[in-house]
């Protein structure tokens, strides 16, 4: 089976599994990250077969769509087996979906730049248009409510603290997406960043005097 076969094959196999999926995980997610991430290997110079089949999966191991995250890698595992990808490509493919989660921050670098360039794909998903439509739509699936002034967003998480996520909408921003910008990998990463960055801060700007019922 040629790489082309094996990434239509993962195509196929990523559909099936995220389609519907309403938490901002879904497959269309996992499309936007995968055309990110060619582009971004294209760039840089790196593996693009690696950050390709990489990006397609990383959802797949997800611990928030599956018992643990052990079990999401071990079905990774198998996929890329079933598939008889080469040992060396696994275990690169493999390393980058088990490190690339943000995770509350403060997670070690990524070793490779095809893991390099898979993060910023996916922190990059996480920001600008997309990144405040995926914010409330998850806050929306998990039952959070959009804002309360009261509630502060929390400072120095702990991973068990992030992954609850019972906070508000508007406090992710705070918590995780502000920070995006200044945790990017590669230079070409960097650069499409800023203008993400700089369209969630004109939101939130807009959002407070919405708020506030000002004109």
């Amino acid at each position: 089976m040629t790489n082309v076969e094996k990434i239509k094959q993962t195509e196929a196999y990523v559909h099936n599994q995220l389609s519907g999926e309403a938490s901002g995980h879904d497959w269309w997610h996992i499309y936007r990250v995968t055309k990110l991430a060619k582009t971004i290997a294209s760039v840089e110079g790196a593996d693009v077969f690696i950050c390709e089949m990489a990006a397609l999966l990383h959802d797949i191991a997800d611990e928030k769509l599956n018992e643990s995250e052990e079990a999401g890698l071990k079905k990774v595992e198998s996929w890329l087996q079933r598939i008889e990808v080469e040992e060396a490509s696994m275990k690169h493919i493999m390393e980058i979906i088990a490190s690339m989660s943000f995770k509350g921050g403060g997670q070690p670098p990524m070793k490779t730049v095809e893991g390099q360039v898979v993060q910023d794909a996916d922190r990059l998903d996480a920001l600008g248009a997309i990144g405040i439509a995926r914010t409330f739509a998850f806050g929306g699936a998990k039952g959070n409510i959009m804002y309360d002034p009261s509630i502060k967003p929390r400072r120095d998480m702990s991973k068990e603290e992030y992954q609850k996520r019972d906070n508000t909408a508007i406090n992710h921003f705070y918590e995780k997406l502000l920070k995006l910008k200044g945790l990017m990998n590669t230079p070409y990463g960097k650069q499409l960043a800023e203008d993400r960055h700089l369209y969630m801060e004109q939101f939130l700007n807009q959002f407070y005097k919405e708020w506030e019922g000002e004109r």
